[in-house]
């Protein structure tokens, strides 16, 4: 007997999942066969989904409210998509793309359709992807050059570090010593001791 098995996939806990629920409750997917993943669509290392993906067998269909849902790296949709659909022999329904679904034209002209919708899907994602990073580098180049501060703005050193500094500056602390008296390692010292420095240069210029 074929099964129908649904996924459903949000980027974080916080994220609600009712409205693909819905979508593929009403399609006619077993509540008990739905898998669910809250985790980013970069790649396909979700828990929820390699279960999924083990039970699928041949003749068994994989509905999918949309195509970002199964992931967002179209490269690797496409080969998730060859295994399932090639290798495992299940199909995939694509409920928001009606000419995603490998059950209907199952010869070589359908085949070649899906192909060259997820070959389309991947260079849009592909070029969206480029012209965001083009976007973020010209924004960064601006603000550079208008003087702006880019990124977490340094948090002040606390009070306590300054007599405790002296005290190594005159020598009477060690690193260990000093690093001990501030609760902190000799690594973080070092670091509270540059910062300073640098901040004590920065007000001489």
């Amino acid at each position: 007997m074929n099964n129908f098995y649904g996924y459903v996939r949000v980027s974080s806990l916080d994220q609600n999942i009712e409205r693909q629920l819905v979508e593929l409750l009403k399609w006619g997917v077993l509540e008990k066969n739905i898998y669910c993943d809250k985790l980013s669509g970069k790649d396909f290392n979700r828990p929820q989904y390699q279960k999924l993906k083990k039970r699928l067998k041949e003749g068994d269909v994989l509905v999918i409210k949309s195509i970002d849902r199964l992931g967002r790296n179209y490269e690797d949709i496409q080969k998730e998509w060859r295994e399932i659909v090639k290798i495992k022999k299940a199909d995939i329904v694509i409920i928001d793309m009606p000419i995603l679904d490998t059950r209907t034209n199952k010869d070589l002209i359908g085949t070649l359709i899906s192909d060259i919708v997820l070959q389309l899907l991947s260079y849009v994602a592909q070029a969206e992807r480029e012209n965001i990073k083009q976007r973020q580098a010209e924004g960064i180049a601006i603000a550079k050059a208008q003087g702006k501060h880019l990124g977490r703005f340094p948090s002040p050193l606390p009070d306590e570090f300054y007599p405790v500094y002296e005290k190594w500056k005159q020598r009477e602390y060690t690193l260990r010593t000093a690093s001990n008296a501030l609760g902190i390692t000799v690594s973080q010292f070092r670091t509270m001791i540059k910062k300073h420095q640098n901040n004590r240069k920065e007000d001489l210029t």
